[in-house]
């Protein structure tokens, strides 16, 4: 369905039931709100392996502004505080009160951003694979630990140039490295890109312009917070997972994924979700 929400419309899928039988009354179900990655993705990266949790909330996917099936907006508004504003915005337009908010990557970023601008919205936040500050360095470093000179070359070039050419190498030489798997990319994972509705001007230019930095702000966040990181993840790196947890209030928790980079659902998922499972059930 598409929901309209400051000014644009945004596509949204639900997946399970808001309300379930339970004896002689109906249930609520708490709401997973997922925020994919990118920018410039969409949300069927999610697909279909996080639809095992449906079972335990209802999960709500959304194409955030500028990206996949919500482009149709003003480039003007594609930043951060407008896609940290978008989530009450739409929660409210969905009857949703007190969502769980895992952001992946760059839906990390957005979900920090909303979590500490809007406290007392979110029940729980989850971030994978995500970083609070775009260090390029840190990034570069990543890459040469994981895939080398070239790749590490490729990806400086394209964090600070953000042209097509840039892009395209880093796709060739740093894509591959985003996981561990030798095997990576798997017909599988070939899938499961081509089924994303790209944008990658908006991806071009925040990768090579934005230079955010959320460290100072996550101390306002006042809800459960679970951080989940690859140890070897070239793009968010285990140090960019660090940040993070020194900046939350106590009482965050990281877990650490020694076989993973930057797709833990996939190199290590039984582990994954048995820990969302934990984490959304816990009082």
């Amino acid at each position: 369905m598409r929901v309209t929400v400051n000014g644009t419309s945004l596509f949204v899928d639900v997946e399970g039931p808001a309300l379930v039988p339970d004896g002689d009354t109906m249930r609520d179900k708490p709401t997973l709100l997922l925020l994919h990655g990118g920018p410039g993705h969409d949300h069927s990266i999610f697909k279909p392996a996080y639809g095992r949790l449906a079972d335990l909330v209802q999960i709500v996917y959304v194409d955030q502004r500028g990206n996949g099936r919500s482009q149709d907006s003003d480039p003007s508004t594609w930043h951060l505080d407008q896609w940290a504003d978008d989530i009450p915005a739409l929660c409210d337009a969905l009857g949703i009160t007190k969502p769980i908010v895992l952001g992946w990557s760059f839906g990390g970023i957005v979900a920090m951003h909303y979590a500490a601008k809007h406290p007392d919205h979110p029940a729980k936040l989850i971030l994978q694979s995500t970083m609070a500050r775009m260090d390029v360095d840190q990034v570069v470093e990543g890459f040469r630990a994981e895939a080398g000179e070239a790749a590490a070359l490729a990806a400086k070039a394209f964090l600070t140039e953000g042209t097509p050419e840039t892009f395209a190498e880093f796709g060739r030489l740093c894509a591959p490295s985003y996981s561990p798997d030798p095997a990576f990319p798997s017909f599988e994972d070939i899938q499961a890109m081509m089924r994303m509705i790209p944008n990658p001007e908006l991806t071009m230019r925040f990768m090579s312009r934005e230079r955010f930095d959320l460290r100072g702000e996550l101390r306002d966040v006042r809800c459960p917070a679970l951080v989940a990181a690859g140890a070897r993840d070239p793009i968010t790196p285990l140090a960019s997972a660090r940040e993070i947890m020194t900046g939350l209030p106590a009482g965050a928790r990281l877990e650490i994924f020694e076989k993973s980079g930057h797709f833990i659902a996939d190199t290590e998922g039984e582990r994954f979700f048995a820990l969302l499972r934990a984490f959304i059930e816990a009082p």
